[in-house]
């Protein structure tokens, strides 16, 4: 073990270690330089104030590793690529089977999925998005259920330890999961830690995994990590390269281009 009582000296390696990793965590950094966890989180704070990293949950991310921007309200995703989310909702809903149990995760891209689904029998919906229960109290032969718990209006979204028990003990066909950053190699990220959260437990609810996501998500990273991108079996996108099919083939999942 290294003691680092310096803080000068201690916050520049910290940054190098930022920097050369992409990220730290406080736990190993406090074995490290020989110093207590709250003086490492000082350092962190330290280190976000100047730009060097953003603060994540037990840690810190590199601040050029987390390369979009604060997440706009739901108002103002409605209107982005509102053409290329249509037809990723389209093909997405094709995927569901008669006697499907899926669960539907919050965003604008998942709303499209609700607005194209059959009026089918036997097809029930599991959702924690207010928009999404709207678009299907009209279609009367879909089952729908909601998991509730406190809203958070910025996207009109349900979270917290309620929305996340409505999960206990429950198995569903699939999951159709909306995504904030999609990087190859630093995997599926969202903004919000209790939605990164939630969504690892609807991951694990789950028998077949359904990333949904037009092509401007790709190559962008968010603070909270909900999984690796091999952990997905199904990409449907309105456009790939050469690269993201290369990355299909190697990490096991089915593109879809719509």
């Amino acid at each position: 073990m290294s003691v680092t009582r310096d803080t000068s000296g201690r916050r520049q390696q910290i940054s190098a270690l930022v920097r050369e990793r992409g990220s730290v965590q406080v736990v190993p950094l406090a074995e490290r330089f020989g110093v207590s966890m709250q003086t490492i989180r000082k350092d962190l704070h330290y280190l976000a104030k100047r730009g060097i990293a953003e603060r994540s949950y037990g840690g810190a991310i590199a601040a050029d590793a987390v390369n979009v921007a604060a997440e706009p309200p739901v108002e103002a995703k409605r209107v982005i690529n509102v053409n290329e989310k249509a037809r990723i909702g389209a093909l997405a809903a094709a995927m569901v089977m008669p006697g499907d149990s899926i669960v539907l995760d919050s965003g604008t891209t998942a709303l499209q999925i609700a607005l194209h689904l059959t009026d089918i029998d036997d097809v029930t919906v599991l959702t924690n998005d207010l928009d999404i229960l709207c678009a299907l109290a009209g279609k009367d032969r879909i089952n729908v259920v909601m998991l509730g718990g406190a809203l958070r209006r910025r996207n009109r979204a349900f979270y917290g330890a309620q929305t996340e028990s409505a999960l206990d003990d429950l198995h569903v066909d699939k999951l159709f999961l909306g995504v904030d950053g999609f990087d190859i190699e630093r995997g599926i990220t969202t903004h919000f830690e209790p939605e990164a959260v939630l969504n690892r437990k609807m991951v694990k609810a789950a028998g077949q995994v359904i990333a949904v996501s037009d092509h401007s998500k790709f190559g962008r990273v968010c603070l909270h990590r909900i999984m690796n991108v091999a952990e997905i079996d199904d990409l449907v996108t309105n456009a790939a390269d050469a690269g993201m099919q290369a990355a299909a083939d190697r990490l096991g999942f089915r593109l879809h281009i719509a």
